[in-house]
């Protein structure tokens, strides 16, 4: 049942001729259910004709296709949150599971990423996110991080996001060398 639920977002052309949709072109959009479950086709005008679709449809609709907004290109591209989880989660996620989780509760609370469910085990919890915007799955482990432990992860990620390259050492304990040059700085 749960890939009942996984509909293709708006087609870039009809679905029948293949012709590309132009911007501010009106589409029809029609949703069938099958032994695949649900399916979505987009048509442009001039290939729409409901009568033909009727006994098939399970919903039909008429929408506006919009081309997406060009980005700006930054002169030095910083990397965001989302591609930096994006890096973490393809390097090695085990080594940057803080960094990792605290990244998804960032994206969460900007409304990018929603968390679908919960997965726990004896020892992991897993955290299921999808992207809103394309769809993508991702599934993040919890590290259950204490509040002692946020300040130092936060850092690390701001680190990330500027452009370093520090590694989420959240786990381990600052040796007695770095302890004096925290309490000297």
């Amino acid at each position: 049942m749960a890939q009942d639920w996984d509909i293709k977002s708006r087609g870039s052309q009809c679905s029948q001729c293949e012709k590309q949709f132009e911007d501010l072109e009106s589409y029809y959009a029609l949703l069938t259910f099958g032994e695949e479950g649900y399916e979505r086709k987009d048509y442009c005008q001039p290939c729409w004709k409901l009568e033909d679709r009727e006994n098939q449809a399970f919903s039909t609709w008429k929408g506006t296709f919009r081309l997406p907004p060009a980005k700006a290109e930054e002169p030095l591209q910083k990397e965001n949150a989302e591609s930096l989880l994006r890096r973490l989660l393809e390097d090695d996620p085990e080594e940057h599971v803080n960094v990792i989780y605290i990244l998804a509760v960032m994206l969460e609370r900007k409304k990018l990423l929603d968390e679908k469910d919960v997965r726990m085990s004896e020892d992991t919890t897993l955290r299921i996110y999808e992207h809103k915007k394309t769809g993508e799955t991702f599934v993040v482990r919890d590290p259950h991080l204490r509040l002692d432990e946020l300040e130092h992860v936060q850092q690390s990620v701001i680190d990330l996001l500027d452009g370093g390259e520090k590694e989420d050492n959240s786990d381990n304990e600052p040796t007695p060398d770095q302890k004096s040059d925290e309490s000297a700085g």
